[in-house]
């Protein structure tokens, strides 16, 4: 976002338990948000592992090089830049919605964007500031959900939601959102599961009990997203896919590759219709 902020972004970083959804804390609903309060509070709960390769989100650090390509490649093209230059988001405002502890926000400001983080949990926000600050990286976060950011009136040319829809009250509403951050001409990059019997298999069976790569009760299978159900809720908010991508690991190079197979991981951009 270039220039001056809207004046409610400016009150949220005075004031940034201003922006909390959660005043009363994890476990009380408020009424009418996209926010899951059991999912915040189990991602809370891990807030201080989000920046340790080894510990609970070893699987994210695994996953980040093929996501921050893919966002990359599709917006240079899409904006006509140089996916290969030293900076190629320079100029472009980006917003990553559930950005956790900032393992994706950093390498976007990294590749020239002026980027701002939200998620609903403060601990994941004071995770994400302090590490920024360590890199000395300039990057805006506040503790806030997508509707809340909506009431500033701020959008940017690049929304990114990866790996949050299945974490999300109400899928619909959390994509309209989104929607409604992006900028005419801008990109929406989404990144969730399928919900199949591959997927359970894989993603909550292997990787939370089999293999342990994720703490039990990460996943919640019924969360899961169908490709043919994201496209409708993108349709209702008034948004188009322009590609979409499967994702699938290789345990024995421990790499994940792009695929057509839409089966369990899923990657997609839409843009304004």
């Amino acid at each position: 976002m270039q220039g001056r902020k809207p004046a409610r972004i400016g009150h949220f970083l005075m004031n940034p338990q201003s922006a909390s959804p959660h005043p009363t804390g994890p476990g009380q609903d408020r009424a009418g948000t996209t926010v899951d309060a059991s999912e915040i509070a189990k991602f809370t709960a891990m807030a201080e592992a989000w920046w340790d390769p080894h510990g609970d989100f070893k699987p994210l650090h695994r996953f980040n090089p093929i996501r921050i390509a893919y966002i990359r490649n599709v917006a240079a093209a899409h904006f006509g830049r140089d996916a290969a230059g030293e900076a190629p988001f320079a100029g472009l405002s980006l917003l990553e919605v559930g950005c956790g502890g900032g393992l994706l926000t950093e390498p976007m400001r990294r590749l020239g964007a002026e980027v701002t983080g939200i998620d609903p949990a403060p601990r994941n926000i004071g995770v994400a500031r302090t590490h920024a600050e360590q890199a000395g990286l300039k990057i805006t976060y506040l503790p806030c959900a997508a509707e809340d950011l909506i009431e500033t009136g701020a959008s940017f040319d690049i929304v990114l939601a990866m790996e949050v829809v299945e974490h999300v009250a109400d899928v619909d509403t959390f994509i309209h959102d989104c929607g409604r951050l992006v900028k005419p001409g801008g990109l929406l990059f989404l990144a969730t599961l399928n919900r199949t019997a591959k997927a359970f298999a894989l993603a909550i069976v292997g990787a939370e009990y089999v293999l342990r790569w994720l703490p039990r009760g990460t996943h919640d299978w019924r969360k899961f997203v169908k490709p043919s159900e994201l496209a409708h809720a993108l349709r209702k908010a008034g948004m188009s896919i322009d590609q979409m991508t499967g994702v699938t690991f290789n345990p024995l190079t421990e790499r994940w590759s792009l695929t057509r197979n839409l089966d369990v991981n899923y990657m997609l951009a839409a843009k304004p219709a």
